[in-house]
């Protein structure tokens, strides 16, 4: 941290300067294990303020594909409401509706009709003005799998897709290009009823998530047609660690009104800071500050289920200077010094409740024939048969400390066959997360959601 603020003032001192030049620093303001500083920090002298404020570098995305984007973000927020309300234990979640987005897209490369206009109006590619056509979609689809990983050095990304045909079938040309050529999913034969087959399935999960997600199944169909997987790993250091010697056990109060020790990691940062009458939300940036977490915390009276319910109603997490026309009100940060607080935590997750299922998210969503055998137009998978989704399941994962965020999640669909900067002084704002409150990682200058969440203490 404090070889970061020596890097920090030499770079600020070049721009306000115009000239390269050494600059001596104090044996206190080194440290010769810290990685080096990428933001400038205005005020030298004050070591105990970092900057986490946002650098913008866009991917190039179409006009078409970036309502893509807005439209497919307000997906993720819908699913992040029916998660919610669904789930009644009380404990905190971490799914990636965007890894959901993968496979129903490969799925929909397949599907006609009434089922393809189902899984593309509830996904967000139905544009309004004109149908995007199914290889609009897959070039979006393409381009975020290429794109994204390559936004930022510092931050290791992975978009994986798999897929696995039983040998009793053979999946048709067309389609097996499509997906070698926009999801870079290469399709394996593989004989369903050996038991090989299991430990081969979950070792790519494992393998594609750095050990999070060690397994998705417990068992293979062996009647299965074919298994579609979407693998997302994130992992990422803060763009200003937290410094363990300032993580303390502190009380932190659950949702119905218990209190538990948790270890609170605290510092003070620059950062973007959002205050209404529902919440206040910080976002605190990976790496190069291209990715970020926003973390958003129920005002008092509020809860996280009203967070929810108004992003759901917003469609997003933020404005964005896009260009596009919205009557809908502008969700505005600025720039805060924040004295900042958050637990470290850990989140595992699995669609598979007793609650609810993937499939009975995504029915309350809109999605329904594909999950019907006697409904779903999903011809053009197999040579000679027609298939729908007999079970669809995600598990994720999440931990959170002093050096960054690591995350994961794998989602599979089981398809069968059917019977037929200046120097400038910040306002300071507290924003101690001792409470239940919601999160969401995202790419800053796409836009893009990978994950959301809401943590509770347990």
């Amino acid at each position: 941290m404090k070889h970061n603020m020596k890097s920090l003032f030499m770079y600020m001192t070049v721009a306000l300067l115009g000239c390269a030049m050494m600059l001596s620093c104090s044996k206190d303001a080194l440290d010769s294990d810290s990685e080096p500083g990428l933001y400038p920090q205005e005020n030298p002298v004050d070591d105990m303020v970092v900057y986490m404020l946002p650098k913008a570098q866009a991917i190039d995305l179409t006009y078409e594909q970036k309502k893509f984007t807005q439209n497919n973000n307000a997906f993720t927020l819908q699913f992040l409401k029916t998660v919610n309300d669904a789930d009644q234990t009380g404990k905190g979640f971490i799914y990636s509706p965007l890894s959901v987005t993968y496979v129903l897209s490969m799925v929909n490369a397949a599907a006609e009709g009434q089922t393809s206009q189902e899984i593309e109006q509830t996904l967000g590619f139905m544009l309004g003005y004109t149908e995007a056509g199914l290889n609009d979609v897959n070039a979006y689809s393409k381009k975020l799998i290429e794109g994204l990983p390559l936004v930022d050095p510092n931050v290791q990304l992975s978009i994986a897709n798999a897929i696995f045909v039983s040998s009793r079938y053979t999946l048709k040309p067309q389609f097996q290009q499509e997906m070698q050529q926009y999801y870079h999913a290469q399709a394996e034969s593989l004989d369903f009823s050996s038991p090989a087959t299991l430990g081969h399935i979950n070792g790519w999960c494992n393998e594609q998530t750095g050990g999070m997600i060690p397994t998705i199944l417990e068992q293979v169909n062996p009647d299965a047609m074919s298994y579609l997987l979407n693998a997302i790993y994130f992992k990422a250091g803060w763009a200003a660690k937290f410094d363990p010697k300032k993580t303390k056990n502190e009380e932190f109060t659950t949702e119905n009104g218990n209190t538990v020790q948790l270890p609170m990691m605290h510092q003070t940062v620059k950062a973007l800071y959002l205050a209404d009458s529902t919440y206040s939300a910080i976002e605190f940036s990976y790496g190069s500050g291209l990715w970020n977490m926003t973390l958003m915390l129920p005002n008092e009276g509020k809860t996280t289920d009203d967070i929810i319910n108004v992003l759901a109603q917003k469609r997003r997490l933020r404005g964005h200077s896009d260009g596009f026309c919205s009557t809908m009100e502008e969700v505005l940060y600025y720039p805060y010094e924040v004295d900042l607080k958050v637990p470290r935590f850990e989140t595992h997750s699995d669609t598979n409740t007793p609650d609810y299922t993937l499939i009975d998210l995504l029915k309350q969503m809109g999605i329904r024939q594909v999950f019907d055998p006697d409904l779903a137009q999903v011809p053009n998978l197999c040579e000679g048969a027609n298939a729908f989704i007999s079970m669809m399941r995600q598990k994720a994962a999440i931990e959170v400390n002093e050096d960054g965020a690591e995350a994961a999640a794998v989602t599979i669909a089981e398809m069968e066959a059917t019977t037929s900067a200046d120097p400038m002084e910040y306002p300071k704002t507290t924003f101690h997360a001792n409470r239940p409150f919601v999160y969401a990682i995202q790419e800053a200058s796409s836009g893009v959601i990978l994950f959301v969440g809401k943590y509770t203490g347990k």
